[in-house]
């Protein structure tokens, strides 16, 4: 198979755990896996083909830069990007005629497109896999030229284009997230001085961190710090002036926070110790919340692509799953949404129940069922 797709974890991530699920499922059958992942040269996506030994192969991309007024989409950054897609397609239809890969699977983001057209002009089964509520714009335009489309939620449906085929399958989680224990994040990050008495809220504005939200927490520190203990994963850029500012605190409420700048391997232990979490409301993240049954109060943020975090928030908090908070978020507003999930445990297992509901824990079985299927319509 041919792999494409990346730039953010929210696309990364599923991809490589439909890999895994795929060779899996061969191996099983005495069969094996031949992969090569496509992709920017030096994106996130490289370093994950790259450490889970999987070939990868650089193809020119070119990211649009989009805006609310469609005239500020004429910029010379647009311009000499959109210039860049054909080489990429010539580079990926090199790429595709010479491995002939009985399935493409594409996950998003505009590394995807080159070698989802590509796929086309090769006559090579393409499965395209939509991580949000509403489809990317890549997603967009791949669906109509795909064999067969995987979404996320059944939501997802009508908003295809008429006359693709569409299957439901949710959006993988990498199984290791979901066997995490509460124990070992308080040996890993050192946590001597939580009041284990108190819920543990964690705080996480992705690997890069969130200013917004970063800030949002800390001004917030005084009062949420009676009712729980934190662990603020802030980006690398933050860290330093975040523990400034905890460290300002009384010595009771400080020895309660802990501020990392990233959170590795110990993130399901980590997920595991959380009663809740505060956090953006990328498909990704939405996909773990979910699929550990997890109480949340989700800060969307204002700019991402078509909106799709405040899509994905709204959803899972007309259902009672989570909490959205509008993108322009003030401490009231925060303090209102934590201060019952903090103070009433009932309220967090119900919470975390209709979380749950949302998931779909077989989503990764069901993708490489996609495939499979894909590839044998081809043959």
């Amino acid at each position: 198979m041919i792999v494409t797709g990346g730039g953010t974890g929210g696309h990364t991530y599923p991809a490589l755990t439909a890999v895994r699920g795929l060779r899996s499922r061969l191996e099983a059958d005495g069969a094996a896996l031949d992969v090569l992942w496509t992709g920017k040269d030096g994106g996130l996506e490289q370093r994950v083909a790259q450490a889970e030994g999987i070939r990868f192969a650089a193809v020119a991309t070119g990211k649009i830069r989009r805006a609310s007024n469609p005239l500020k989409m004429i910029s010379a950054a647009n311009v000499r990007d959109i210039g860049r897609v054909p080489l990429g397609v010539v580079q990926a239809r090199a790429l595709v005629a010479r491995f002939r890969p009985d399935v493409v699977l594409a996950t998003g983001g505009y590394v995807a497109v080159p070698v989802g057209l590509a796929a086309r002009l090769c006559r090579r089964p393409l499965v395209v896999h939509e991580q949000t509520v509403r489809l990317g714009l890549t997603n967009r335009l791949l669906a109509r030229i795909a064999t067969s489309v995987a979404v996320s939620s059944e939501s997802t449906l009508e908003l295809l284009p008429r006359g693709v085929r569409a299957v439901v399958t949710g959006n993988p989680v990498r199984p290791e997230l979901l066997h995490g224990r509460a124990d070992r994040a308080v040996r890993a990050l050192g946590l001597s001085g939580f009041a284990p008495e108190l819920p543990t809220v964690y705080v996480t504005g992705g690997a890069q961190g969130s200013r917004q939200i970063n800030q949002l927490v800390c001004r917030s520190a005084p009062w949420l710090l009676q009712h729980a203990n934190i662990v603020h994963q802030c980006g690398k850029n933050n860290a330093a002036q975040l523990r400034e500012q905890f460290a300002q605190l009384p010595e009771e409420l400080a020895s309660r926070c802990i501020v990392t700048e990233f959170v590795g391997s110990e993130l399901a232990d980590v997920f595991a110790l959380a009663d809740l979490v505060i956090s953006r409301s990328g498909a990704g993240t939405i996909a773990e919340l979910t699929a550990l049954g997890k109480p949340s109060v989700l800060v969307p943020l204002p700019s991402s692509a078509g909106n799709e975090q405040v899509h994905n928030a709204r959803n899972l908090h007309d259902a009672g799953a989570a909490v959205a908070l509008p993108s322009e978020v003030s401490e009231a507003d925060l303090r209102a949404a934590v201060t019952p999930l903090l103070t009433d445990r009932n309220r967090r297992l119900d919470m975390a129940r209709r979380a749950r509901a949302h998931s779909k824990p077989d989503a990764a079985d069901r993708l490489v069922d996609a495939m499979l299927a894909a590839a044998a319509h081809k043959r």
